[in-house]
């Protein structure tokens, strides 16, 4: 069964870091795009960052550039997401997702919490 494992969220004060990991089972994981998005309250879901299979290209959206740095470790089936900079309005849900470069399938994590409060 298909797992992705997701950690490093938790309660931070603004201005504070925290680094998100996801480890995945995929099968093929050098094939996938990997991407971050998060929901907060009341809000629909968000993209947030991407990276390609190769870390060729990686992109993020305009609120978080700067603050937010997305790698991955092929040899690990792993991704992460470097908040530096935290702000109140980063407190949400943040999910890893996983995208097929050959199916354009989508797979998604459980999600992890991230709280940016003083």
């Amino acid at each position: 069964q298909l797992q992705f494992v997701e950690s490093g969220g938790g309660l931070v004060q603004p201005g504070g870091s925290l680094r998100l990991s996801c480890l995945t089972s995929l099968s093929h994981f050098e094939l996938h795009t990997m991407g971050w998005f998060r929901q907060a309250p009341g809000k629909k879901r968000e993209w947030v960052s991407c990276i390609t299979s190769g870390s060729e290209y990686i992109d993020y959206k305009d609120p978080v550039k700067g603050r937010f740095t997305m790698s991955r470790d092929n040899a690990k089936n792993t991704v992460y997401l470097q908040m530096d900079t935290l702000k109140p309005e980063d407190t949400a849900v943040y999910y890893c997702n996983a995208n097929s470069e050959i199916s354009l399938r989508d797979y998604w994590g459980q999600g992890t919490q991230v709280t940016v409060s003083s």
